[in-house]
């Protein structure tokens, strides 16, 4: 990978970090210590000035990062990945992202993500960074995401992301027989033990509000409705289980394999225990165009997995006995 440089702005959302911690917030595709070394050798400016790594940031400051090539470059390489496109113009990608794509390189992941495949079907957006990538969705999460496929286009759409005016809504299937509609206001930071995962964390937890609403409710299940105020890492897998309504499939935050529910089809256990994969989709998203200021809404369909486990849940009669709860002992973890 050759050098290359780029001058971004540092989001005032990230006040308070170091200056490598974030950095790698930005490009978490380069590892902590990599950026420390760029830092160091002077390949990092903060306002025209090399700072320690160490330095906290107070947002605004004009960062200038010259990237150096290492052995982290080939997640840069461009690779004929399909790329499901749900709209186009000469600013702005709307793309149906599926479930088992990671949107970009990262460890154990350098190559195989979105950002090689839009590096191979538009290879202007190597000049953005993150190739235009302005918001995520878990691997295993399906549905809208929207790329820039220019400077101006990403910039006003990361403002849009941070003003929270972007509308982003999702479908999921969760355990559990939720009665009403609701908010979750609970900050989310990560597990105090179990690095690998989010939690709400009221301590060092950043705001994260979850709107939920129920469309169907049925013996086991609940087919909700989710709109998010805020962004947060895996924010609807951590806020539904914090109700008790955990996601079905969810590897993470969902509950044990097995757990004593006589009451369903052996063909619907199979199913709902065999789910490889969170049941969530997002489904519907509206944002301001960045260069014509109209505002736009897309809106797909389920993806077939999550269609056929709800229409297995549908067919199945409500044979409990009394209203169905989880418990504790009932999760993951």
């Amino acid at each position: 990978m050759a050098s290359n440089k780029k001058d971004i702005l540092m989001p005032q959302e990230l006040s308070g970090l170091r200056i490598d911690a974030a950095i790698h917030k930005i490009f978490p595709e380069y590892s902590r210590g990599r950026i420390q070394t760029w830092i160091r050798d002077g390949h990092i400016k903060v306002d025209g000035q090399s700072l320690a790594p160490k330095k906290k940031i107070i947002g605004g400051e004009s960062i200038s990062i010259d990237f150096q090539p290492d052995d982290e470059g080939k997640q840069f390489e461009a690779e004929d990945i399909a790329i499901h496109i749900v709209y186009e113009d000469d600013d702005i990608l709307v793309i149906n992202k599926p479930a088992g794509l990671v949107v970009h390189p990262g460890a154990g992941n350098w190559s195989g993500t979105l950002l090689n495949g839009l590096l191979h079907h538009f290879p202007d957006n190597k000049a953005l960074v993150r190739a235009g990538i302005v918001h995520r969705l878990d691997k295993d999460t399906s549905g809208l995401m929207v790329v820039s496929k220019n400077e101006v286009a990403q910039q006003n759409l990361i403002k849009q992301l941070q003003n929270k005016t972007v509308k982003r809504e999702y479908r999921c299937i969760v355990w559990g027989q939720v009665w009403k509609n609701g908010v979750v206001k609970e900050p989310i930071g990560r597990h105090p033990t179990v690095r690998v995962k989010m939690a709400v964390n009221k301590i060092h937890g950043k705001d994260s509000v979850t709107h939920y609403e129920v469309l169907e409710r049925f013996g086991h299940h609940s087919y909700l409705r989710c709109n998010l105020e805020t962004g947060r890492t895996h924010q609807i897998r951590v806020h539904m289980s914090h109700v008790q309504a955990p996601i079905v499939g969810d590897p993470i935050y969902g509950i044990k394999k097995i757990i004593p529910v006589r009451e369903l089809s052996q063909e619907l256990k199979d199913e709902v225990f065999g789910f490889p994969r969170q049941a969530l989709h997002a489904i519907g998203l509206g944002l301001v165009h960045p260069i014509s200021n109209e505002f736009m809404r897309w809106d797909i369909e389920l993806p077939d997995d999550m269609k056929r486990l709800l229409e297995l849940i549908r067919a199945e009669p409500n044979k409990s006995p009394k209203p169905f709860k989880l418990s504790d002992e009932d999760f993951e973890g």
